[in-house]
């Protein structure tokens, strides 16, 4: 009987460290819930890539009936606002990384520094892309029917450019709004972070979160050059 108190004794000293809190009850192991939680992001990841392929083959169609257009309504736009935004970004997707080998290492104030750096990384792309709307705003310059272009942007006013125009709201316009999201959860994560909930052993919402932000980043790698260059 005293061995058998002994042993229950041991096992409930034990239980603690055998399952995490952050472990659920329906998951054996921390690499399992993992391994889930990442499978479960991808799957997200691609409907976010499905998503964004459909405007890029309408993208394509417009391009291939109307090239000279698209060629002559993409010097609408600013590329170095554009390129500026890009730098952002990258930036940005340099300071995510940085945050998860900080969670990766047990370093509380790296993580916490890089996933504010991230957020205002991001606020800055949000700023940059304000100008850029408003400056065109301010001459007309609308997507779809509202398209009625003023002063130096008249010259704009031609057959099928405000296709182009509402191609590039639209999908500028979509994309900003998952730049939106990534800011909430970014500001969730930092305040996760400095209330001590990540470590070495579990930092999956940290990695994740990356994942999602990596994803924003990439989309916009493509829309930069279709959009403001070629």
């Amino acid at each position: 009987m005293a061995t058998q108190s002994a042993a229950v004794s041991e096992t409930a000293t034990h239980a603690p460290s055998a399952h995490p809190p952050h472990l659920q009850h329906h998951f054996v192991s921390s690499e399992q819930q993992f391994d889930a939680a990442k499978l479960g992001m991808w799957l997200f990841l691609i409907t976010e890539i499905l998503l964004f392929s459909g405007m890029f083959v309408a993208y394509a169609v417009y391009r291939l009936w109307h090239p000279e257009v698209f060629l002559h309504s993409s010097t609408l736009l600013d590329w170095k606002m554009g390129g500026l935004n890009t730098l952002v970004l990258l930036g940005s997707s340099l300071t995510i990384a940085l945050a998860i080998n900080s969670a990766q290492h047990d370093d509380k104030r790296g993580l916490v520094r890089y996933l504010l750096l991230t957020l205002g990384l991001s606020f800055l792309f949000l700023v940059v892309k304000y100008f850029e709307y408003t400056g065109k705003f301010a001459y007309g310059v609308f997507p779809g029917a509202h398209f009625n272009p003023e002063g130096s942007y008249a010259v704009y006013d031609i057959p099928y450019a405000a296709q182009f125009l509402s191609i590039y709201f639209v999908m500028t316009g979509i994309h900003a709004i998952h730049i939106i999201i990534g800011m909430s959860v970014m500001a969730r994560m930092a305040y996760r972070a400095h209330r001590g909930d990540f470590n070495s052993e579990w930092y999956t919402p940290v990695e994740l979160t990356g994942l999602y932000w990596h994803l924003v980043d990439i989309i916009w790698i493509f829309l930069f050059p279709l959009l403001y260059l070629i």
